[in-house]
């Protein structure tokens, strides 16, 4: 015959198990860092975009006014700004924000 073993409730959720029930297993966490467009919005990004555009502003003013000579100056000059700063600002962004 067999004996009946009563137990609490108390002691059958609060009892320690010798044996864990779950076994750890080895797994790969990627990480992925989104785009946002505010990102853009750091001061040392703004500068350059905003000195890079009153460049551009002062030309088209220049060329208005009739001074060709000093017009054709800021445009060789912004040949050589445009470019450099626009990687510059790129890879400036994407050293800080993305990494």
């Amino acid at each position: 015959m067999r004996k009946t073993q009563f137990i609490t409730f108390r002691n059958f959720f609060h009892k320690p198990s010798l044996t864990s029930s779950i076994k750890p297993r080895p797994f790969k966490a990627y990480s992925f860092v989104p785009f946002s467009p505010f990102a853009m919005l750091d001061p040392t990004i703004l500068t350059l975009g905003g000195i890079v555009l009153g460049i551009a502003i002062i030309e088209r003013i220049l060329n208005r006014w009739g001074v060709i000579d000093l017009a054709d100056q800021f445009e060789k000059v912004m040949r050589l700004i445009l470019p450099v700063t626009f990687y510059g600002a790129l890879f400036y962004f994407f050293a800080t924000f993305m990494f």
